[in-house]
């Protein structure tokens, strides 16, 4: 007789929640009238990720397994539940901002319209607004908050896909540049098939060397055999389809065609969000799964910071578009999150796993408030995202150029920003566990990446505008929320971070 598992309700309310809103918002889909959708749509995606992170700051401190051992309550899944769940909020804000203004909506008002036809471009003006995306990404924001929390193989999959499926669609719904967007929707869907055949792959083979897919199981016969060959080719392939989602090189190969291709609210949205759950995952495969035999994984994880770190900083000085230059930008800092993941094993206190933490969440809040700035400045064909573009900024909005500023001095990581406190966290923590030459090549990388922030700095400040050049929009009620959120926490996370590095040093705790 098959038993049904425990289950902990209270355990389960964030996902609950955060579910609850995307079923609700299927059916207004479905059932609610055309004009009657957008209001209610932002209102239940707000409602399921605020509710979500409310959620689990009530469950702060519970350590558990629920759901028959699939899913672990514990201070890092709950620390990284709420960075997703608020750093989704903000993202939702985004979404909803040009929906205020139905004809500069971020979104094509029907997607089932083929591109440059005469219906789309009557499309470009049209009062009508796309609302499937909203349950669609809170459907992903919920995937992301499953995934961080999986206790075992099989839940962790299927989250991956729960989380990637809607981004794949949400991906092609740009309303101008529609053939670029496109293209970057199948490129993230063929690519993303790959890395989940590698997870899936993987599995299979660690359920071969080990018979179980539970990662507390998976620990024990690593302990118990940790050089059979099967469970260390089925590491290294789950470690790839997770990688992946990281944007972690050498598998970024997707990453700058989808952020310049998709709207720039998604990405912003991938760019924050996808970024911590990815590395939540890996964090608790390798912590739960394999921490006691550090030697399975740290030589390839060492191996592929330094290339990520060395391909972002490098390629990003080449690059002239704003939106792909911080897509390289995001794969430098795949590298640098990677020498934190180094020190969670060998220093065997925790500080490793904190200070990735602590560092997620200041890269999330500041790269969406670059993308919140990077909506305003537009042109006739959208976004205006090409360097020569930003020129002279500065004399046409200061505000603007103040605050786009800051954010990039917080990801080149000048200190009094959150950024720098991130990056001083994960090379310390790297340090003390031994691997200083890793953090050298982290401190090498980051003052060659230093250099295309502040060439922009330099072309807003110090370069002539253009006489074409693009207008800067005045931010309506949910961007300058997003701005003034995201701007306030960068500096306050750069000048007294103290009590936010204590609670992720508190919450560095995996159950298994």
């Amino acid at each position: 007789m098959i038993e049904a598992p425990d289950l902990s309700l209270a355990a389960l309310t964030p996902l609950l929640f955060i579910f609850g809103a995307a079923c609700v918002g299927v059916l207004v889909e479905a059932f609610a009238p055309r004009e009657a959708r957008h209001p209610v749509q932002v209102a239940l995606a707000l409602v399921g990720t605020l509710g979500a992170l409310v959620s689990t700051l009530l469950l702060a401190g519970s350590r558990e397994v629920t759901a028959g051992g699939a899913l672990a309550v514990d201070g890092a899944g709950l620390f990284l539940q709420a960075t997703i769940a608020g750093l989704g909020a903000l993202a939702i804000l985004l979404f909803a901002e040009r929906s205020l203004d139905p004809a500069r909506s971020s979104f094509v008002t029907s997607a089932a319209v083929p591109a440059g036809s005469p219906r789309d471009r009557e499309l470009l003006t049209s009062e009508r607004v796309q609302t499937e995306v909203y349950p669609l990404a809170t459907f992903a924001i919920g995937g992301m908050m499953l995934f961080v929390a999986s206790n075992d193989l099989l839940i962790m999959f299927v989250a991956l896909e729960v989380l990637s499926l809607p981004l794949y669609l949400i991906s092609g719904l740009a309303r101008r540049r529609r053939l670029l967007s496109q293209e970057a929707a199948v490129k993230y869907f063929l690519l993303g098939a790959f890395a989940s055949a590698f997870f899936l792959y993987g599995l299979a083979l660690v359920y071969g060397a080990t018979g179980s897919i539970r990662l507390s199981d998976i620990r024990a016969a690593a302990v118990e055999d940790g050089g059979d060959v099967l469970l260390v080719l089925g590491l290294a392939l789950l470690i790839v389809g997770l990688l992946f989602k990281a944007s972690v090189a050498p598998f970024h190969t997707w990453t700058p065609d989808v952020y310049q291709g998709a709207p720039t609210p998604v990405t912003a949205f991938m760019a924050a969000c996808t970024k911590v759950a990815a590395f939540g995952a890996i964090l608790r495969l390798l912590y739960v799964a394999f921490g006691t035999s550090e030697w399975t994984w740290r030589p390839l994880i060492y191996g592929v910071a330094i290339v990520s770190m060395i391909v972002g900083a490098i390629l990003g000085l080449t690059q002239t578009d704003l939106k792909r230059m911080l897509a390289y930008s995001s794969i430098a800092h795949a590298g640098f999150l990677l020498t934190g993941v180094i020190g969670l094993g060998s220093s065997g206190d925790g500080s490793g796993l904190a200070a990735t933490m602590f560092y997620l969440l200041t890269y999330g809040l500041t790269t969406l408030g670059a993308f919140a700035v990077l909506t305003l400045v537009r042109d006739g064909d959208g976004e205006a995202s090409h360097l020569s573009q930003w020129a002279g900024l500065a004399s046409r909005s200061p505000l603007t150029a103040a605050v786009m500023s800051l954010f990039l001095l917080a990801l080149a990581g000048i200190p009094l920003t959150a950024g720098f406190t991130g990056k001083f966290a994960v090379f310390r923590a790297a340090i003390e566990s031994g691997a200083w030459p890793l953090a050298l090549v982290a401190l090498l990388a980051s003052a060659v990446a230093a250099f295309f922030y502040l060439r922009v700095i330099v072309l807003m400040y110090f370069s002539p505008p253009a006489a074409d050049g693009p207008t800067v929009g005045v931010p309506g009620l949910p961007t300058t929320i997003v701005l003034a959120i995201t701007a306030t926490a960068t500096l306050a996370l750069g000048i007294v971070p103290g009590s936010v590095l204590d609670l992720a040093e508190r919450a560095a705790i995996f159950v298994g």
